[in-house]
């Protein structure tokens, strides 16, 4: 045969082929998974912690005698470090499934790192601040000093360290106004520990965690004569003073709401029973709070936290906060119905689209935690700055208070703005 009748031959029967079926365009859309609902809580919650941290680190500012701290045992700090737990299941434990161990505890790392410059420039700007402030002498008052910063700036036999700036980045010199983010660099670093265990049985992540806790809550471990095993962390080479925010009680905490949006622990029930204990436990904390000796002045709660303050110690995170916090989230949990329900605004009246404004604004303080949580620190101390130029009434307060939740919506539409690369999008 030719070539000309191969070729013949050969278009012959392409031409005779049945045409191929046309795609479906819409199959890949078909074929996704269905997008995973983010529950509101997460967000909520610790968007009104962020909001809590500033009116708490805000010198002079009477809104702080009014936060959940002085109605009970916990905090805010509880709220940001169980939400954290909660972000982290979703953020890294996953990957630990997708990419296995080795590169998911890579990921932490990159995390720990991430957290620790933040830490580093918040330390640095702060100080900045806080010198310019007090050379300013418009106010008359030293605000490094107010940080008790003074091993910073003075040389003195009490703090023998002549390298301060080494002993900060390597952590073993830990200020108590920046201690929150070098507990939570240590207790990420838990996680790959718990991803290892968590391979053996839910008992063995248990059985670690609780006894981590339990040795840190120092009058305990000396009460039984293990005073020699408790876990702390020095914060001062020239001092015995431990970090304010002991990461080995505070790690409790952080895996419960880990724990709990991976599935390890069930999700309560909805029960009358239960919303009654919780109830009781949080007014129960308020009788015995420091709004009633300070309002109330009622000298038996007074003597009462004086003897059993361990049982509510900060640094360690003792049982008493424990179950405040979880009393309180297990309110709030229902309150907000499933995945954050009731959060969201209905209606088309004028106070639900206010609601709904509220909501999604405190949702993306939330989303943006660590910038935020950052930019307030600063900004507390620059608050704490401007009330000092009033007379303290109440409305340059107020107003100093609202400019300084401004600068933290402010912030959390930024960085996400910048998370969201627009660069990239521009280009495609």
């Amino acid at each position: 045969m030719s070539h000309s009748e191969t070729a013949s031959a050969a278009m012959t029967k392409t031409l005779q082929r049945p045409p191929a079926p046309a795609q479906d365009e819409t199959a890949p859309l078909r074929a996704k998974p269905a997008a995973r609902v983010r529950d509101l809580r997460l967000d909520f919650f610790r968007g009104l912690a962020m909001f809590i941290i500033l009116i708490a680190h805000t010198p002079g500012n009477f809104l702080a005698g009014w936060i959940p701290a002085r109605l009970g045992f916990s905090d805010a700090t509880e709220i940001f470090v169980f939400c954290s737990g909660m972000a982290s299941a979703i953020a890294f434990g996953g990957g630990f499934d997708r990419v296995g161990w080795r590169l998911g505890s890579a990921r932490v790392l990159f995390r720990v790192w991430q957290v620790y410059w933040a830490h580093i420039g918040l330390f640095c700007a702060t100080v900045a601040l806080t010198v310019w402030m007090t050379d300013l002498q418009i106010t008359g008052v030293n605000y490094w000093g107010q940080l008790n910063l003074w091993p910073v700036f003075e040389e003195s036999e009490k703090w023998a360290n002549p390298n301060i700036f080494l002993s900060f980045m390597t952590l073993r010199y830990v200020p108590n106004y920046f201690d929150v983010l070098p507990m939570y660099m240590v207790v990420l670093l838990f996680m790959p520990i718990i991803m290892l265990l968590v391979r053996v049985n839910l008992f063995a992540v248990a059985a670690f965690v609780l006894c981590v806790w339990l040795m840190a809550q120092e009058t305990w471990m000396h009460s039984v004569g293990l005073g020699a095993w408790h876990l702390a962390l020095p914060a001062e080479p020239w001092s015995d003073r431990i970090w304010f925010f002991n990461p080995f009680g505070w790690q409790l905490i952080f895996f419960t709401g880990f724990a709990f949006m991976r599935g390890w622990l069930p999700k309560p029930p909805v029960s009358m029973t239960l919303v009654i204990l919780a109830a009781l436990v949080v007014l129960g904390s308020v009788l015995l709070s420091d709004v009633s000796v300070r309002e109330f002045d009622m000298p038996w709660v007074k003597a009462w936290r004086a003897e059993y303050a361990p049982w509510f110690d900060k640094t360690a995170f003792a049982p008493l906060r424990y179950l405040h916090f979880l009393s309180l989230a297990y309110l709030g949990w229902v309150i907000a119905g499933d995945k954050g329900g009731r959060l969201l605004a209905r209606g088309p009246n004028v106070l639900a689209r206010a609601w709904g404004g509220l909501v999604t604004i405190i949702l993306k303080v939330g989303q943006q935690s660590l910038a935020v949580f950052v930019v307030s620190m600063f900004t507390a101390r620059l608050m704490g700055f401007g009330i000092d130029l009033t007379d303290r009434s109440a409305l340059p307060v107020l107003l100093i208070n609202l400019a300084g939740g401004m600068a933290l919506v402010a912030t959390a539409y930024g960085a996400g703005w910048f998370k969201s690369q627009p660069w990239k999008k521009a280009i495609a």
